[in-house]
């Protein structure tokens, strides 16, 4: 298995992507996304405008060294007293109503998103952008997984 240090770095990674819509360290293979990784700094794009602390937060997930990384001396407290997180109230989190609620998008032709080639996802070889390709139900726009 693996330590809690790579939880806190797929933590950041998740973060930047919600952000920036983008993976930190991208490459044009996995062999170029693995030299990124090692050695490149992290660096963030100018746009969109983000605040300190949410870069802070990340720059902090993201050290290279596993036992500098935010959260592994003491673990999800650690991140939770981020100022990233100033005015959550983690007791009650489960009884909150998150500020936004995504809503599904049906598709109303194949010709509103479109058709994207999925060669190796599923069993079709082509659906319609927002299609959700694993269950076949619940659109959203622009989602992707891989």
């Amino acid at each position: 298995g693996h330590g809690s240090a790579v939880d806190w770095w797929t933590f950041g990674v998740f973060l930047h992507e919600l952000l920036y819509g983008r993976t930190p360290f991208k490459g044009s293979g996995n062999r170029a996304t693995l030299f990124n990784v090692v050695g490149q700094q992290l660096k963030f794009p100018d746009s969109p405008s983000t605040s300190f602390t949410s870069r802070d937060l990340i720059r902090g997930l993201l050290v290279k060294e596993p036992q500098n990384r935010l959260g592994v001396k003491r673990g999800a407290a650690e991140i939770k007293q981020h100022p990233f997180f100033e005015g959550v109230n983690w007791a009650l989190i489960r009884c909150s109503t998150p500020p936004e609620i995504p809503r599904p998008v049906e598709a109303e032709s194949p010709g509103k998103f479109g058709v994207v080639d999925t060669t190796g996802v599923g069993s079709a070889s082509q659906r319609m952008v927002g299609e959700d390709m694993r269950s076949g139900g619940g659109k959203y726009l622009d989602f992707e997984f891989f």
